[in-house]
């Protein structure tokens, strides 16, 4: 047994159970070639990551290949990887997947990722934010490695607030109140949306509603009648009647050329700051600015919800695992590549630059590294962001177009629970 092999199965020794399925031995690494090429697959954004790390490592061979990266809720790595289970050969070394397919990527006798216990260093891992990992861990082992997290904070137009004597909100009734005076006094003016596939990983993952809650290896909660969903349908139906809340997605051509410089206050994740109102709205610097993630009165805690926060995994049947492990370290923790990504990265030290160079460029109203450090710890943990069902692609079937024909959404919250319920039994969740 080659000395990676003996701890790699040293590590895998104490918990039988492997990735998310049944008993299985320890993970035995294919035998490796030092120096060998590594295949990345990456979707288009991650690419300049792969030519970074290319020209910090030359000596590392690399096959770089594009595919879907998981978009939508696409299962186009999972298809492939059986292909290449069937036919023994294709696996690539290193992948940018779904969050989604942690679950199916951790199962059976051979799960395709690897674990990475022993292939990082502990003091590497210990560097990561508080919680960041928790997606990655399944049945003690550490199958991935998080690029960035995509905590909900509240964004807001600061000259626009102040002009109008407004007080940022720091409930959700507040921001309801506001919300219905805005669409009053400033009519046209908007507070939110929630018409993106992802606005129930804003609204109701920060409510802590249970439209997922994982309760066991292939168990799951599914409860949207529960109080702590409907108070947050009612809000958004409240606020889409008065007109202050929009229906369509902040990527529709339409809502950039006609609603983006009207956007009061947003809901929404960290990369929302660059990517969102810099490069895609043209807002101007100095007027968007970032506070805390909004609570129910009634809550005895503040938690918030979470908007992508992508992971990288090597594969099991790399032969090179040694390079494999490298990058995924190399690409989540350099501080020098990392300071110029538009998210928030998962390693404390590059956020910390991150950070640093936001603030260097002057385009928010107020420093943002307060708020966006503290809610990277009050991400709602209960929420299943790893189930092999896309919350995304259910609610973009089930309520978008509900709400593009003028429904309410507590009108369809029957129709989303009967949707997520079917999805899941369909994939061998038990449903509670």
């Amino acid at each position: 047994m080659t000395a990676l092999a003996f701890v790699l199965a040293g590590c895998g020794s104490a918990d039988p159970n492997v990735g998310g399925g049944s008993a299985a031995a320890p993970f035995q690494p294919v035998a490796q070639e030092e120096g060998s090429e590594i295949t990345i697959w990456v979707d288009a954004t991650r690419v300049p990551a792969v030519k970074a790390y290319q020209a910090a490592r030359p000596d590392v061979k690399i096959k770089m290949v594009t595919y879907s990266g998981g978009a939508n809720g696409s299962n186009e790595l999972q298809t492939k990887v059986q292909l290449f289970d069937r036919t023994g050969s294709g696996w690539p070394d290193v992948v940018w997947p779904n969050t989604q397919d942690i679950s199916w990527a951790t199962a059976g006798e051979k799960p395709f990722a690897a674990p990475l216990d022993g292939l990082v260093p502990q003091s590497t891992l210990d560097g990561y934010a508080d919680g960041a990992l928790e997606r990655c861990q399944v049945n003690g082992k550490l199958y991935c490695l998080r690029n960035d997290l995509a905590q909900v904070v509240l964004w807001y137009n600061k000259p626009l607030m102040d002009q109008w004597g407004y007080t940022v909100p720091t409930t959700w009734e507040e921001y309801q109140a506001l919300g219905e005076k805005v669409a009053r006094e400033h009519p046209g003016y908007l507070v939110g949306t929630a018409g993106d596939a992802y606005s129930e990983e804003i609204y109701f993952w920060a409510s802590q509603c249970p439209a997922s809650v994982l309760t066991g290896e292939k168990a799951v909660r599914v409860d949207l009648r529960d109080a702590k969903c409907t108070r947050m349908a009612s809000l958004l139906d409240t606020l889409m009647t008065a007109g202050s809340m929009a229906r369509t997605t902040v990527f529709d051509a339409g809502f950039i050329a006609n609603n983006a410089s009207k956007v009061l206050l947003m809901p929404g994740p960290s990369w929302y700051g660059q990517v969102l109102f810099n490069e895609t709205f043209k807002t101007p610097a100095g007027q968007i600015a970032a506070a805390p993630p909004l609570k129910f009165a009634g809550d005895q805690e503040t938690f918030t919800g979470s908007v992508g926060g992508g992971i990288w995994m090597v594969s099991s049947h790399s032969k090179n695992l040694k390079a494999g492990a490298d990058f995924v370290q190399w690409v989540t923790t350099n501080e020098d590549f990392l300071k110029t990504s538009g998210t928030y990265p998962a390693d404390k030290s590059a956020a910390k630059v991150w950070l640093e160079k936001q603030a260097s460029e002057n385009y928010f109203a107020a420093d943002v590294a307060p708020v966006f450090e503290a809610a990277a710890g009050q991400v709602w943990p209960d929420w299943a962001a790893t189930t092999q069902y896309s919350q995304e692609a259910i609610y973009s079937s089930t309520i978008l177009p509900a709400l593009t024909a003028g429904d309410t959404l507590t009108s369809k919250l029957p129709d989303w629970q009967t949707a997520i319920e079917q999805k899941a039994r369909s994939l061998g969740y038990q449903v509670n």
